[in-house]
């Protein structure tokens, strides 16, 4: 930021609580904290005799200018910080991976004839909700259960206690199948309804017991007036209740509703996870990874400033909060956030460490939870690596070069006759970067001309990139360039032709990047690589080889899907169709018998005015064309 002195900012900054936001030289927001007294926090970021992690030092050396906002109170400012983390997901906050909504069940009690409703939003209205569910199909699943069992109304009218008042409504088809009790015609009684509102409140409230006994009496009356279908429905309604009973195992004495918090941190990751407890009843359970940095240093996070992170992202999108987290260790802002979610909630919060019994067993269980997700997903990472990062380093080794971290791949596209178009993908530590795959529509080149429609690829791919890189101020801030990102290693779809035609266009722009080729056998399938004058031959079996493989194949995909969508949207033409004067049945007269636009372009007058359709004038047209500017 121009005219940014940092000394004398930070002079001014106030001894009063609020959040301070960082910026980098792109004005991009890297981080955001908040404070009790900003000038004493702010300042300790630059102070060197403060004691710094990696992490903190790094983000330091990009900070270009800095700004705060001034707040009222310690509370004010946590609400804020979170709002802003949010909303700008700054690179050195400790992050969630994810921001997951999770749905509710809506039961409308304001209503004269409630219903029932999923949603994701919990609003202080008259409602009453049950959740969260981690399960969005079990929610539904839950409310047709519903339904069926005591036939609420599942329309969104707004139907009036006098059935006189909605004489212009019909029933629906959910009355006429047995599936509704018809509030809207005046066939039930309200006190008749409101028994079935009843019922349902009981059934989310986890009482089933008389839900249960209730299908099983009418599963029996059913049986013994031999209404077998209508018994074999309530049978199978009698299972689904069942299975939904099944899964409240877990229960809690004191029925409240509660939160159980724990995590297992390894070499700089983290699983956070979360068991739901509903009346004392574990309804549902989920795991959240938390982004701690990409920056070494990250690992040194306690376990208590990973809480303390975790529950101010999370609850602050979530709309319900539970009377109590139980927690796995105190965190250092503990009072501040009670303070935040009691406001939330609209009555106290507690979070609570549980040392003996059974808060502390679940405590436990929950940490062995988060440990069993982070060691499978390590060991899942380890394998995909493998097929990743492990596989771009065996073609480095093939190669000879030290390091092959991101990987750029062209090809062309095109059908005799029609323009050509250009693919670039990326592969960064051997995966896919679609970020950064880039399109091109040739436009020097006329005809099928593959070496010339490449060199123009190639030409404008890295001239653009160096154009960007002039405009940047600093080494530092060529992350920010799409294309200033070079290759460590540029892979041709062939063999010397393409490698030679890349190697010309890099040596005209003064660049020195590694260019291989991938040359296909007479099968058209990969056998080696073209690198420095000669053919390396590659073990088949090997996961550098399937890398290849993969990157030849987007290469061809990515062209040919370009290449398509423009064809169904008739942007790619025949370059006859510039030619004036020449419409559709010439153009395929001339190409039906010279057989590509090239063989148009090198027949005589003669030979064009002989052409079905065609006479002397559109021959001298179509030949002018194709001669005058030569």
């Amino acid at each position: 930021m121009e005219g940014f002195d940092l000394q004398e900012e930070l002079k001014k900054l106030p001894a009063k609580p609020g959040v301070y936001i960082m910026h980098d030289k792109r004005d991009a927001i890297i981080y955001v904290g908040k404070a009790i007294i900003l000038k004493n926090r702010v300042r300790s970021y630059f102070r060197e005799s403060t004691k710094k992690s990696p992490k903190i030092q790094e983000m330091v050396k990009r900070i270009d200018y800095f700004e705060y906002i001034v707040t009222d109170s310690e509370l004010e400012a946590l609400v804020l910080e979170c709002n802003l983390i949010k909303e700008h997901r700054p690179k050195y906050n400790t992050m969630l991976k994810d921001d997951k909504t999770y749905p509710y069940i809506k039961v409308t009690v304001g209503e004269n004839y409630p219903r029932l409703i999923f949603s994701r939003q919990m609003k202080k209205d008259k409602s009453k909700y049950f959740g969260p569910y981690t399960s969005a199909g079990a929610v539904k699943d839950t409310i047709d259960l519903i339904n069926k069992i005591y036939k609420l109304r599942t329309c969104n009218r707004s139907i009036e206690l006098s059935p006189s008042k909605n004489k212009d409504d019909r029933a629906c088809l959910n009355y006429h199948i047995h599936r509704c009790m018809g509030p809207c015609q005046g066939h039930c009684s309200k006190e008749a309804y409101d028994e079935g509102i009843k019922g349902a409140l009981d059934f989310l409230n986890g009482n089933y017991a008389p839900v249960i006994s209730m299908i099983e009496n009418k599963m029996y009356e059913a049986s013994e007036k031999l209404e077998f279908e209508e018994a074999g429905e309530y049978k199978q309604l009698l299972v689904n209740v069942k299975a939904v009973a099944q899964k409240q195992k877990i229960t809690s004495s004191d029925g409240e509703d509660k939160d159980v918090i724990a995590l297992y941190a390894e070499d700089g990751d983290a699983v956070v996870q979360v068991f739901f407890i509903r009346d004392g009843r574990m309804i549902g359970r989920e795991h959240f990874y938390m982004k701690l940095s990409d920056v070494t240093g990250a690992e040194e996070a306690s376990k208590g400033f990973i809480l303390q992170t975790f529950i101010k992202q999370f609850y602050a999108g979530t709309p319900f909060i539970p009377r109590e987290l139980m927690i796995q260790e105190d965190i250092e802002e503990r009072e501040v956030i009670e303070k935040w979610l009691t406001g939330k909630r609209g009555s106290k919060v507690s979070l609570r460490v549980p040392k003996i019994g059974m808060k502390e067993r679940f405590i436990e269980l929950a940490e062995k939870n988060a440990r069993m997700v982070l060691t499978q997903d390590k060991e899942k990472i380890r394998r995909q690596e493998g097929r990743t990062i492990g596989a771009a380093k065996e073609i480095g080794d093939l190669l000879g070069l030290e390091k092959v971290s991101r990987m750029e791949a062209f090809d062309i596209s095109n059908i005799s006759g029609y323009e050509s178009v250009g693919s670039m993908v990326v592969f960064d530590k051997g995966r896919a970067k679609k970020s950064d795959y880039r399109r091109f529509k040739i436009r020097t080149v006329i005809g099928p001309d593959d070496y010339a429609s490449m060199e123009e690829v190639l030409t404008r791919r890295f001239t653009h990139g160096l154009e960007e890189m002039s405009e940047l101020e600093s080494e530092d801030m060529k992350e920010y360039g799409s294309f200033t990102k070079f290759p460590d290693l540029i892979m041709m779809d062939g063999g010397k032709g393409q490698v030679h035609a890349c190697l010309k266009v890099l040596e005209k722009l003064g660049l020195t990047i590694p260019v291989c080729g991938m040359v296909k056998d007479d099968h058209h399938r990969t056998r080696g690589l073209y690198f420095n004058d000669e053919e390396l031959p590659i073990d088949t079996h090997s996961e550098g080889f399937k890398l290849i493989t993969r990157i030849q194949d987007e290469a061809h995909r990515f062209a040919i899907e370009y290449h398509r969508s423009l064809r169904s949207k008739g942007q790619v033409k025949s370059i006859l169709d510039d030619i004036p004067g020449i419409g559709p049945a010439r153009r395929k007269a001339m190409l039906r018998k010279f057989g590509s636009v090239e063989g148009i372009a090198a027949a005589t007058r003669e030979q064009l005015a002989a052409t079905p359709s065609m006479n002397e004038a559109a021959a001298e047209t179509v030949y002018l064309f194709f001669h005058e500017n030569k």
